[in-house]
């Protein structure tokens, strides 16, 4: 059996186009991204109310979810986002891609 199947979390990617991506990120209790570097600058828009946890090079920190309330990060951060929580917290992604030549 392998193991990161249960810990990782659900991403639906809902649109992908030549100028944006858009995934649905859902992390059930328990699950995470794994350390990643995200090579596009994106949004994030909450879903759900919740806390991640998001670990990076540099330590720790928490990520308050609020619905609606969105944010972004730029280009070239890298973490893993988790859930320590006992409820699901969920966010849509939406990755800005370069515009064509």
């Amino acid at each position: 059996m392998d193991d990161t199947t249960e810990t990782t979390a659900i991403a639906t990617v809902q649109i992908d186009t030549t100028r944006v991506r858009v995934t649905e990120w859902r992390f059930p209790p328990g699950t995470q991204t794994g350390m990643h570097t995200h090579e596009l600058p994106y949004v994030v828009v909450p879903t759900s109310t919740g806390t991640l946890h998001v670990d990076t090079p540099h330590g720790t920190g928490e990520n308050v979810l609020v619905p609606g309330a969105s944010y972004t990060r730029p280009v070239g951060s890298t973490h893993n986002v988790r859930n320590a929580s006992d409820a699901e917290c969920s966010f849509v992604e939406v990755e800005i891609k370069p515009a064509p030549a």
